[in-house]
């Protein structure tokens, strides 16, 4: 662990099928902001929304915004999810940027079906939902529905820092922000929360603390925490639940 200190933002702002480039511009906005040495996490499918009946004109756009996202990870971390198109199918893959590459890729494995995800999008290998370590610290990342999965709690189990990008639905607002909580306190990690605050969306965005200690605000399209990352090894000693 390089340092003691790390900025931790999760962005939360509408974006919409009809305006690629605007969410891209967007986005951009809201990362250029983010301090050298941060870690900024946006919601699930930012560039396009699901964009169902363009799948293919979404895969094109990601791959050239992608190029440009790559430009702003030269000293910071990126993390969001993007619609890719592998081998004649279509995914919804996350990605983590950092010094200008993709540290790691990991298509959607469960797809939310009350949302037609299924009928669009393939699922992933659950073999790719793993810990990436990065400059001494442990990432993890889950995307969206995927962390109602309690098996998937175990395969990011000892990650420093998880990461979710998410499109939750407003009806199930109070879940994500249990479920999130949860995830922080049993992992004894920190957890970026990204949601979107389109209108029939939760936002519910935010960074929790291994001590279960929430930030959260449902107005702002930018939330920042610095985080003391003596928190995490300080919890794992003082609550040993047997994670490193």
């Amino acid at each position: 662990m390089t340092t003691s200190k790390k900025e931790l933002i999760a962005l939360q702002f509408p974006f919409f099928e009809s305006r690629y480039e605007e969410n891209l511009q967007k986005l951009i906005s809201h990362i250029k902001k983010a301090p050298k040495g941060s870690v900024v996490v946006a919601p699930e499918l930012v560039l396009s929304n699901f964009s169902f009946d363009k799948m293919q004109e979404a895969a094109d756009f990601g791959k050239v915004a992608l190029d440009k996202l790559l430009e702003l990870s030269s000293d910071k971390i990126i993390a969001l999810t993007l619609t890719e198109k592998i081998d004649g199918k279509f995914y919804n893959s996350a990605k983590i940027l950092y010094k200008g590459t993709v540290v790691h890729s990991q298509p959607k494995v469960k797809l939310f079906k009350f949302g037609n995800e299924d009928t669009y999008f393939e699922a992933g290998d659950k073999n790719n939902i793993k810990i990436v370590e990065i400059d001494g610290l442990k990432y993890a990342i889950l995307i969206c529905f995927e962390i109602r999965f309690i098996e998937f709690w175990e395969k990011i189990k000892g990650a420093d820092i998880i990461l979710i990008p998410a499109l939750w639905g407003k009806l199930r607002k109070e879940q994500f922000e249990a479920i999130t909580k949860s995830l922080a306190i049993i992992n004894q990690a920190f957890v970026i929360a990204s949601g979107s605050s389109n209108e029939n969306m939760a936002s519910s965005s935010g960074i929790i603390t291994p001590f279960g200690k929430e930030y959260r605000d449902d107005s702002s399209e930018y939330l920042a925490y610095i985080a003391d990352l003596k928190e995490i090894k300080k919890m794992r000693r003082y609550m040993d639940v047997g994670i490193l």
